[in-house]
């Protein structure tokens, strides 16, 4: 068994905010592989589901942010799981937006919401490091994951969690680079192709019809 945990805050004010792509991330993974539908548990929402060949629970803690090792703590309690069996989708910004990368163990980086999840369960857990960008000064931090996605990052925004969607299994498996390719493939698609065919190479004349005649004939046809 796995547990997936999106990081975020509750309320409709949040929804659309930087800081909650981890919770965009497992409903959007629910709603695509026909999980149940969320409950109230451990202090956050849960759904239950199969991905791959893992029973998965879907965790989105609702004590705010900061408080987000809590809820993580209470359900690993009940299911007598390890932090090893804990994968943690955040955003991340010190990943330009539509990156997304996996880890696993380290450091919390400053996030609140892993500093939290350390402070309950330790570092050994793995993250799905969702890249939503820098606001170029670390007084902005707090402002820019606080406020919603802008329009123009919409695009972006659907095709990585529609890859997250599609990996998630892979993921669940414990194979990240299948994840990652299944992401990329939504995030950065191959080109098309252009249709245009290479030019077609030019048929040679046909070669001049031997001359037969004979020299004298040749001198004849030369003054006629």
């Amino acid at each position: 068994m796995k547990l997936f945990a999106g990081l975020g805050n509750p309320g409709a004010k949040y929804a659309m905010n930087r800081h909650n792509i981890g919770f965009m991330a497992l409903d959007r993974i629910a709603d695509d592989h026909g999980f149940s539908p969320w409950r109230g548990k451990f202090q956050g929402q849960v759904s239950e589901g199969r991905l791959g060949g893992q029973k998965v629970i879907l965790l989105k803690p609702e004590t705010f942010m900061n408080n987000s090792g809590q809820s993580l703590r209470a359900a690993l309690d009940f299911y007598k799981l390890d932090s090893t069996d804990v994968t943690v989708f955040h955003d991340e910004i010190d990943l330009a937006p539509a990156k997304t990368r996996v880890k696993s163990g380290g450091g919390h980086a400053g996030h609140n919401g892993l500093r939290s999840i350390h402070a309950h369960i330790g570092p050994q857990y793995d993250r799905v490091r969702m890249g939503v960008g820098h606001p170029g000064h670390k007084d902005a931090v707090p402002g820019y994951v606080l406020r919603d996605f802008p329009k123009a990052d919409q695009g972006w925004l659907d095709d990585v969690l529609r890859g997250i969607s599609d990996g998630a299994p892979y993921l669940a498996d414990g194979d990240t680079a299948k994840f990652l390719n299944a992401v990329a493939l939504r995030a950065a698609p191959p080109r098309p192709s252009t249709g245009t065919k290479a030019p077609k190479a030019k048929t040679p004349p046909d070669p001049a019809p031997e001359d037969t005649r004979s020299a004298m004939q040749k001198l004849m046809d030369k003054f006629k």
